[in-house]
């Protein structure tokens, strides 16, 4: 990629001329509560580079350059999140209000802001003051009203600090969903089936906890998933008639085993640059807008670039001039399911270690647009939320999850870290460090790398957090494990360090003893990103860009391999085998191979061998299988197939295969060169109003565009195997030359700005689909020559 380089070279001196021959746009605003006035110089990628006199007015100025460019997604944000939905788009809403008031940190404020650090209230004050300044700008300049407001009809809210903290439904939590379904499974047919569904790393053994019945309510999760899911518009959103992108919003899809991300650091050792290098790529859904956000802040004592959300302020992937640093999910083990038995006499009642003790009601008004106010109960036990009543059974459930306590604001503690300028400051703020549970990498000018995971990890004396436990007193959380509890590492003598969301805790870790959490994505990722990054004797900054893009499927590779040695006489068989057979398993848009096989993976070998390995009753209850302990198994057939397992196996891959080949053959023609994957796979970017009408999706989403890769590629592709829709991956892409800042790349789809008129709504979707970057700009000249739009905030008198 000495393309970057040259791109890097030619853009500079082609924007400096262009500046050179015109003025810049400027655009002068004055807000009441900015101290001294600030400058944001928007770049021609949509990054807005925020220069303040002040820290005080530096985060004000983000705040307000947020709602300028992400208005509407951060008022749905804040409106979701605090349960006021219904207030400006009817009684529709008023279950998802409830549900997610049920979610929102009730707890001591002055613990909270503590929890964050120095200065935290402050900076969040800041923040919405910034936003709010820019609605009141907008009710002086109406014209100005996102297009989103004026199609709805409604004004956007003003905000209060706490706002940013107390709402949590929008984190990467885990594992509530994953004890109801094993739960699900034990009632059915057992516990031992569940280890085909959902396997335990490290190795480990769960049991049934003493007084737990299996067998739950349906429904029990539907307040849960309510309280956590994006809101939809329109009474069309779960029509038929819908197409396929659109119906993502209602689809059922297990997203929290989709998570992913990647990051690395390269020592100066092993860098091609002789400066360390940090990469970072955070994998989650696709939307316009984007989730995250790029931006740079400066002022005395701060300078610091990268993507955060941003409804929230400071920068949680990026740099600060000395320090750099991004974030992978760190699977800790946060929430817990609650078993209560109700007092037959009083509902209201249930027992707690053998007395009958009282629920908490807390009685709200949920406003309504275009009704009466809707007086709602919300009940919660010792515990946490109670999410569902089951009469027959005289049970109650209720969710604890360490998401609720103080300092759990999702993202809000890199204002904390962002800060550190050494990596004992780093450490030191990342021991406090609540959610999402994550692997922090770090790379600093000193030439130094490293390691740091964090997240709030519940102590369990005598359970493992893996099924739902009766609430009676006899499965209490004992407190919190210290931060220095969970491993770290500084310089390691391989000169990198990576992680990609794989069970990464080093060898002799006493996981008996913490138990951290024991359900981990497969690794085949990060498997891939050793190969290539062990593979080299130095890596560069093309090198880990190429790395990000690449497509290589070490499943698909393992599978080719089983399937080289295999013959069959059944023509659609053998015609399948030998169009697999010495395939390089690169998953581009291009290869006829990569789309046979993922739908050979995703829609026929998963099902095949769950029916191979479980009795009928048992593979009924399991609706997939893990696929890193369903590879060992075909690669080691003897523990799953019993006897003849050789033979089974084999019948196995070759039949499904076959299924596979004869349904592209229908669906695609009778020639296989031409069923490229990227004529089935494809990206798509839709915004949550585009479900209202026909008018609006061609206004408000993006794509849709051939896509590559696949679930286990380090580019990751998730998809919906119903249609091959992309709906996780890697929307912001990062790789820092440390030190040498401006030499920086990165990447956000679709676009920066949250405005469909913008021209930076959608431009970065091709250039992002074709592996391309752009420069992360840090040094002021180097910025002002490729600004195209200057905003000077300036305070009232």
């Amino acid at each position: 990629m000495n393309r970057a380089r040259r791109l890097l070279s030619s853009l500079l001196v082609s924007v400096a001329a262009a500046a050179a021959a015109a003025p810049t746009p400027t655009q002068t605003i004055k807000v009441a509560g900015l101290q001294q006035g600030a400058e944001i110089l928007v770049d021609r990628w949509g990054v807005p580079h925020i220069y303040a006199q002040s820290r005080d007015d530096a985060f004000f100025a983000q705040g307000f350059n947020a709602a300028r460019d992400r208005l509407f997604q951060i008022d749905l944000w804040r409106r979701r999140g605090l349960g006021e939905l219904a207030a400006v788009f009817g009684p529709a809403y008023v279950a998802q209000d409830k549900a997610t008031r049920l979610f929102l940190y009730r707890g001591d404020m002055q613990k909270e802001w503590q929890a964050y650090g120095k200065d935290a209230q402050r900076i969040s004050e800041r923040f919405v003051a910034g936003i709010n300044a820019y609605i009141d700008y907008l009710a002086q300049t109406p014209a100005a009203l996102p297009f989103e407001f004026r199609q709805m009809g409604y004004a956007p809210a003003r905000w209060k600090a706490e706002d940013v903290v107390r709402i949590r439904s929008h984190g990467l939590t885990r594992n509530l969903t994953q004890e109801v379904a094993r739960a699900g499974v034990a009632c059915r047919v057992g516990l031992a089936a569940d280890q085909v569904r959902s396997s335990f790393q490290p190795a480990w053994q769960t049991a049934l906890p003493a007084g737990l019945d299996p067998c739950l309510p349906d429904g029990l999760l539907d307040v849960f998933k309510l309280a956590t899911e994006n809101v939809a518009f329109g009474s069309a959103q779960k029509s038929a008639a819908l197409t396929p992108p659109e119906r993502l919003a209602s689809a059922e899809l297990d997203l929290a085993r989709m998570e992913g991300s990647n990051n690395w650091v390269v020592a100066p050792s092993k860098s091609a640059t002789g400066r360390p290098i940090m990469a970072n790529d955070p994998h989650r859904a696709y939307s316009a807008p984007s989730l995250r956000y790029i931006a740079h802040l400066n002022a005395p004592g701060m300078d610091v670039i990268g993507a955060g959300e941003p409804a929230l302020p400071g920068i949680s992937i990026g740099h600060n001039g000395t320090i750099a640093f991004g974030l992978t999910i760190f699977s800790i083990d946060q929430e817990d399911l609650y078993v209560y038995a109700l007092n037959p006499a009083n509902p209201l009642q249930y027992k707690y270690r053998g007395q009958w003790e009282n629920f908490k009601v807390l009685k709200e008004t949920i406003a309504v647009k275009g009704g009466a106010p809707a007086s709602v109960e919300l009940v919660f036990s010792r515990h946490g939320p109670v999410i569902f009543t089951e009469a027959a059974k005289q049970r109650a459930f209720a969710v604890r999850s360490g998401w609720l306590e103080a300092g759990m604001a999702p993202y809000f503690g890199s204002i904390d870290y962002m800060q550190a300028k050494n990596f004992d400051q780093f450490k030191r703020a990342m021991l406090h460090w609540g959610a999402p549970t994550e692997n922090q990498v770090y790379a600093d000018t000193s030439g130094n790398i490293g390691w740091v995971p964090g997240g709030l990890t519940p102590i369990r004396p005598n359970w493992d957090g893996l099924l739902p436990v009766p609430g009676d007193g006899r499965y209490e959380w004992a407190g919190f494990l210290s931060g220095d509890k969970l491993p770290s590492s500084l310089n390691p003598k391989q000169g990198w360090f990576a992680s990609a969301n794989e069970m990464n805790l080093p060898d002799g870790y006493p996981m008996a003893k913490y138990k951290l959490g024991f359900e981990w994505p497969n690794d085949a990722r990060r498997a891939r990103i050793g190969e290539v990054l062990g593979g080299k004797a130095k890596v560069s900054i093309e090198d880990s860009m190429q790395l990000q893009n690449d497509l290589l499927s070490i499943p698909a590779r393992r599978m080719i391999a089983l399937l080289a040695p295999l013959r069959s006489t059944d023509p659609t068989t053998r015609a399948a085998l030998d169009f697999l057979r010495g395939w390089d398993a690169v998953e581009s848009a291009q290869s006829p191979q990569a789309a046979l096989f993922e739908v050979w993976w995703s829609r026929h070998l998963n099902r095949a061998y769950v029916r191979a390995v479980l009795a009928p009753d048992a593979a009924a209850a399991v609706n997939a299988a893990d696929v890193g302990p369903m590879m060992d198994a075909l690669e080691r057939p003897a523990a799953r197939f019993g006897r003849h397992a050789k033979d089974k196996r084999d019948e196995l891959l070759m039949s499904s295969l076959r299924a596979a080949y004869a349904e592209l053959e229908k669906a695609g023609g009778p020639n296989p060169r031409a069923w490229h994957w990227g004529n089935l796979h494809y990206s798509y970017y839709a915004h949550p109003m585009s479900t209202i009408g026909d008018a609006l999706r061609s206004k408000l989403n993006v794509g849709p565009f051939p896509a590559q890769g696949g679930a286990n590629t380090v580019n990751q592709s998730s998809y919906r195997p119903t249609d091959f829709l992309k709906v996780n991956g890697p929307s912001f892409r990062v790789v820092v030359d440390v030190g040498n800042w401006d030499n920086s790349r990165a990447m956000n789809t679709p676009g920066q700005s949250g405005d469909p008129d913008s021209a930076h709504y959608r431009d970065l979707a091709a250039p992002w689909g074709k592996g391309d970057y752009f420069p992360l700009l840090y040094s002021r000249k180097l910025i002002e020559a490729a600004t195209e739009r200057v905003i000077r905030l300036q305070p009232t008198p």
